[in-house]
């Protein structure tokens, strides 16, 4: 594994190249189709496409569809894939086999286990009315938040992270955050907050969007309550891939999930028309499969049993520290002058797996600058309030290497040295950023 002093003198090109000869996880880039000539920092949006991928989607169409038609949902095992898939997560999160699955996407589990959390709490808390949030949370949060907060006759508050310990009150009946920050990457210490919530009488839900197949998680360990997660970015599961959900085990049978379809009915081929939950995790499943993407997924968490041989998570995460790092101390030194903060912590145990620069002028621009060299990053408005526009990077360990690291930077300080952001071509918003 890497630490804190390999990155001592790896301020060089011929550094960067030694630590990717050093590297033990190095070997599974090989398991990613990367284009050439590409420097991929935006599998915090949409990871990289495994190998495997296409040849296993055109399996399952061309022959579990084309050739087993209908009986493949039981020749081939489709049926139960959202809980075997849910298992290979499992292990990424800190849970346990048979209490996770992949299904739909994060803002549907969102409203799925923000309602189940809800009910718990009108049952054991009646007079608790308010979930709390933290104002820069990843707006579909928010959003799905306040339309449960409206249909129940509760209240959706929102903070700044630095006023969480002193939020947790006696009117709050959730707390809802995402791990690690969208916009920022600064991450909560989950055990800490959950232990905090759990002592003023307030449910977690936790959103692993930016944290699943990135940093270490312990759902079970740290005592959470609910999570949902992404299957398309660190996860590689393609755009668009079905999410997951996790319910501790206390919860998992206590209430309904508000969307209560077949495939979470306790016996669904016996089409009885009142509902029946199954039991734990399954009923959190609501309609028909989507067998391709799930296929898909499949692919993408397999790299992370490859990866298991090589340290695991740890090792992922050791490494993910040290590409941050390298990212930061080569931008501090090389394109200082230009107007560039970092909105990032410094502090290991505060960063999830990317790194976010500030800028007051241009960073559209610049992102839009750098993509035509090839360097994919994303831009992120600010935050309407005291944060600035920002550049996004996010640094997957699984096929990332140094000296692209190093390479990055330098494409960095060209665009800003030649002010090549200016030019008019750059400053086109499009529709996705």
């Amino acid at each position: 594994m890497f630490t804190q002093s390999d990155l001592q003198p790896a301020l060089t090109l011929a550094h960067c190249q030694a630590l990717d000869v050093q590297d033990p996880l190095r070997p599974l880039r090989d398991a990613f189709d990367m284009p050439s000539g590409v420097i991929y920092l935006d599998g915090n949006s949409l990871g990289a496409l495994p190998k495997t991928t296409a040849a296993r989607v055109a399996e399952v169409v061309t022959q579990e569809w084309g050739q087993g038609l209908i009986r493949s949902w039981n020749s081939a095992n489709w049926f139960t894939l959202p809980q075997r898939l849910g298992d290979k997560i499992a292990r990424l999160i800190g849970a346990d086999a048979g209490e996770v699955v992949a299904t739909d996407s994060t803002s549907i589990n969102l409203y799925k286990v923000l309602s189940s959390a809800l009910s718990i709490a009108a049952q054991d808390a009646p007079l608790r009315k308010q979930v709390l949030s933290e104002r820069s949370n990843f707006p579909t949060d928010l959003y799905m938040a306040q339309a449960l907060c409206q249909e129940r006759g509760f209240e959706l508050r929102l903070i700044d992270a630095d006023a969480l310990a002193g939020a947790l009150n006696d009117q709050v009946a959730v707390l809802m955050l995402t791990h690690v920050n969208y916009r920022t990457g600064a991450m909560h210490d989950m055990a800490a907050v959950t232990a905090a919530a759990h002592a003023a009488g307030v449910l977690t839900v936790w959103d692993l969007a930016h944290s699943a197949g990135a940093v270490p998680v312990a759902l079970k360990a740290d005592d959470a309550d609910f999570a949902i997660g992404c299957g398309y970015k660190y996860l590689n599961g393609g755009p668009g891939a079905p999410a997951f959900v996790w319910v501790h085990p206390r919860h998992s049978e206590r209430f309904w999930q508000p969307l209560a379809g077949w495939w979470g009915h306790a016996t669904p081929f016996e089409f009885t028309p009142d509902y029946r939950p199954a039991p734990g995790i399954t009923r959190y499943l609501c309609g028909t499969q989507p067998m391709l993407s799930l296929a898909a997924l499949e692919c993408g968490l397999d790299v992370f049993a490859s990866a298991q041989a090589m340290g695991g998570m740890a090792a992922l995460r050791a490494k993910s520290l040290a590409l941050t790092d390298l990212f930061i101390a080569l931008v501090e030194q090389r394109c200082s002058g230009h107007g560039l903060g970092l909105a990032t912590p410094r502090e290991h145990t505060q960063r999830g797996s990317q790194v976010c620069l500030t800028r007051s002028e241009g960073a559209y621009a610049m992102v839009q600058a750098l993509i035509a060299r090839g360097v994919i990053g994303d831009f992120r408005a600010g935050d309407g309030h005291e944060q600035p526009d920002i550049l996004r990077f996010g640094f997957t360990p699984l096929y990332l290497g140094f000296e692209e690291v190093w390479n990055a930077v330098e494409q960095l300080r060209q665009v800003l040295d030649t002010q090549e952001w200016k030019l008019p071509a750059f400053t086109q918003k499009q529709a996705v950023t």
